[in-house]
């Protein structure tokens, strides 16, 4: 499932650098991940990392308060000379210029996630008015994502809803099997294909690359050392960037942690339990309410939901002009997880479900791939695959890979049948580029001590995640006692004082603190 903050739901939870305005010298481009990789000549970046932005108004945005640019980054690191390219830049200023600290860039996960987006609503957020007063808020769209160029491409629209609407995953078989490796194969080839650049841009695609582009955007903004927000996926964007430029970073708040030491199988098994864990949580929600579609027995809501989803692997129902497919009523049920807010229009969904229409599910599931109202895909999930498979060592072995999906599904028997990118070993299995990271523990001597947040029942990435990164950043951790994912800036006390004292004092939360 994708890592990301903001709940692919119908409803939307409550969504430092240095002091001085000097422009920095430009850092070391190191790798971000494994000391196997060349290291960019820095003398040789310096057009990139000095380079002014051009502030202007935002295309999609008619607030005047944001202003858009285009960061020039190299396609290549290793070629500066070669293919450029440009990352989109979202900033709101600091109201309060007197006491302004620096900008505070921000990624919401995924990958593929837009950090333009998500910056232009947490600067309007009630829980960020105290980081709107001091810091420039900033979101970058990473490399193939949103307004950056050249956009990655790999499906059309029209393929993927004919993707979404295919049951084939739920075939087990070995000629199942064989059409989902050679479905692989094709999405791989169609990625290449489409996206500008082809196989370079897809073999520069990675955290590696997206963790430079970040670096010469703390230069551009003139900030001498970086204030980063991490949700989810982007966790590992702060964590690579810690590890890569540890002198370069003033403040680093984590949330919803990405495990550096697990690999994709691993990573993915990980997930599953977490999702499963999160299910029951809302199983035993729905039992105590009168009108749970899924009965009153919360030990009997994941055989109570097979029932129910099941005969649409060969009987889909209407979702108005369109048809909920069984992996579709996966994907809806669980981008439902991410959010507490979202458990009761999934139970709406269910029991509008045993009426025989698969709107709601539909749409949660709309959501989660990116659709929009007019059916047109944000690109979310193209990205997503493209930077996994280049983010871990590829794994290969048809055994180790039939093995994970075992252990996925025997961790999450809600999902039985079926689950939402099952297939992403596969895809990765014959990615057309070889992998730029590898997992390993950081390794982040000079660091300023982080701050990671953890949620007890996060669905996505579990609480021991969060754990497991604190001590390989030996950062300090909050503890948020909940089933979602991601918590800073959705409203709750605890954790948004803690957040704010860290990110704008570099105060610390007390060991052990733990929020509910």
């Amino acid at each position: 499932m994708r890592l990301c903050r903001v709940p692919a739901v119908l409803v939307v939870a409550v969504l430092v650098a240095s002091c001085t305005t000097q422009q920095p010298q430009p850092a070391p481009l190191a790798s971000p991940t494994t000391t196997a990789s060349p290291t960019p000549d820095p003398k040789a970046l310096e057009k990139f990392t000095e380079q002014k932005l051009a502030w202007d108004a935002c295309p999609s945005f008619k607030d005047k308060a944001f202003e858009c640019a285009k960061l020039t980054v190299p396609l290549d690191y290793l070629k500066p000379d070669g293919e450029t390219i440009s990352i989109g830049v979202l900033r709101h200023k600091a109201k309060n210029t007197g006491r302004r600290i620096g900008s505070l860039v921000l990624n919401p996960g995924g990958p593929g996630g837009s950090g333009v987006s998500a910056a232009a609503r947490i600067a309007k957020s009630r829980p960020a008015a105290a980081l709107a007063e001091r810091f420039d808020i900033v979101g970058f769209d990473p490399r193939g994502v949103g307004t950056s160029e050249p956009k990655l491409v790999c499906l059309t629209d029209a393929e993927r809803d004919a993707d979404r609407a295919e049951d084939s995953e739920s075939d087990s078989t070995p000629a199942g099997i064989a059409k989902q490796l050679a479905d692989a194969k094709a999405y791989a080839a169609k990625c290449a294909e489409r996206t500008k650049h082809g196989t370079e841009l897809l073999a520069n695609i990675g955290t590696r690359d997206v963790v430079r582009d970040l670096d010469v955007l703390r230069s551009a903004l003139g900030d001498e050392k970086l204030t980063y927000l991490g949700f989810s996926y982007g966790t590992q964007i702060g964590t690579a960037y810690a590890e890569a430029y540890p002198d370069k970073v003033r403040a680093l708040l984590l949330d919803g942690a990405v495990d550096p030491e697990l690999d994709t199988a691993e990573s993915l098994v990980t997930q599953m339990a977490g999702f499963q864990n999160t299910f029951a949580k809302f199983g035993k929600w729905c039992a105590a309410r009168a009108d749970c579609a899924l009965g009153r027995d919360a030990r009997a809501v994941t055989k109570a939901f097979q029932d129910l989803v099941q005969p649409l692997i060969t009987a889909p129902v209407p979702a108005g002009n369109r048809r909920l497919s069984f992996e579709d009523a996966i994907t809806g049920t669980s981008a439902a997880l991410y959010s507490q807010d979202a458990w009761k229009f999934l139970n709406d969904g269910f029991a509008e479900l045993k009426r025989g229409s698969g709107k709601t599910l539909v749409a949660l599931a709309d959501n989660y791939y990116g659709r929009e109202s007019d059916g047109r895909y944000t690109g979310i999930l193209d990205v997503y695959f493209a930077v996994r498979c280049v983010d871990s060592t590829r794994i290969a072995d048809r055994g180790v890979i039939d093995d994970a999906h075992r252990r996925m599904l025997q961790g999450a028997p809600f999902l039985t049948g079926g689950t939402p990118d099952m297939s992403e070993l596969d895809i990765c299995s014959v990615w057309p580029v070889p992998a730029t990271s590898e997992v390993h523990k950081p390794d982040v001597d000079g660091l300023p001590q982080p701050l990671i947040i953890s949620t007890t029942d996060d669905p996505a990435t579990p609480y021991a995640s969060g754990v497991n990164l604190a001590r390989d950043l030996k950062g300090a951790l909050l503890t948020f006692e909940g089933a979602q994912h991601t918590v800073f800036l959705d409203g709750n006390e605890c954790v948004d004082s803690a957040g704010l004292a860290y990110l704008i004092d570099g105060e610390l939360p007390a060991p052990d603190t733990r929020c509910t």
